[in-house]
């Protein structure tokens, strides 16, 4: 009987013991994952790419787990998709050009920087001053991305997209002559060839504006030689009216009513063979 209750008190102690070990072993871990939770919320508060990154993966595996469909990524991409830069990223001959424009033009300075861009490398690649397609893009459209002439030239740079279909094909499809960046492109090829076509600048716009065989385009080449000339003073740091005196060719463009030439450019220019 004594040693029944002898080994009864040991099993007793033995239990305690256990319990109070178990009880400091989880209090210690709640402790120790307390503190995790406090520090890893301290550095997700204070790092917003991570909390960024963090909300984004969550989003894909609740999409992607139960099908679920928040509606956030069309909007997410849609940033990426726009056409837009931050003027004070760019060089200051860069920034100067587009702010300028942006004036002139009554356009956004975000979207021109990135045409402005844009045509800087696109202009480099093809051996083409940027200032000149910068010029041809305001003759041709305002820096409108929707414009259409009545001949079906459409975009900035004003392509017949009917005629340059192929063109378009590295960049989905027709409906990209409405992209900014992708009519530019095309554009800059199309006139690239008109001017290697035709010997030089003068009679390779000409051509771009479909007046090639005719000669007659309205005045057209001087205006776009003369916003160039504009463009240039703007990126060398001379003081450019927005409103500044026309050219004489340009002048010679008005009647004597004091209304423009009502000459509408085409841009009908012929495929490449």
């Amino acid at each position: 009987m004594k040693l029944f209750e002898t080994i009864k008190a040991s099993v007793r102690v033995i239990v305690a013991d256990i319990g109070q070990g178990f009880f400091l072993i989880t209090h210690s871990g709640l402790a120790l994952l307390g503190l995790a939770v406090f520090c890893f919320l301290l550095v997700f508060s204070t790092q917003t790419d991570l909390r960024d990154n963090v909300e984004v993966q969550l989003i894909d595996w609740l999409q992607n787990r139960h099908g679920l469909d928040f509606g956030f990524s069309d909007d997410a991409d849609a940033v990426d998709r726009a056409t837009a830069m931050d003027p004070r990223d760019l060089s200051k001959e860069q920034a100067a050009i587009a702010l300028w424009l942006s004036r002139k033009y009554r356009v956004a300075p975000e979207p021109l920087s990135a045409l402005v861009v844009e045509a800087y490398n696109i202009g480099k690649q093809k051996k083409l001053d940027p200032t000149l397609l910068l010029a041809v893009m305001a003759i041709e459209s305002g820096f409108n991305p929707f414009a259409q002439s009545s001949m079906g030239a459409q975009g900035l740079m004003q392509v017949i997209t009917k005629i340059h279909t192929e063109k378009y094909d590295d960049f989905g499809g027709d409906f990209a002559a409405f992209d900014p960046v992708a009519n530019l492109r095309v554009g800059v090829l199309v006139l690239r060839e008109a001017i290697d076509r035709n010997g030089g600048l003068e009679p390779g716009l000409r051509q771009y504006v479909g007046a090639g065989n005719s000669g007659e385009d309205g005045g057209y080449v001087a205006k776009v030689l003369a916003e160039q000339q504009r463009l240039q003073d703007v990126a060398n740091g001379k003081p450019v009216s927005i409103t500044a005196t026309k050219t004489p060719a340009e002048d010679a463009l008005t009647d004597v009513s004091g209304k423009t030439n009502s000459f509408s450019p085409l841009n009908e220019s012929t495929p490449s063979p």
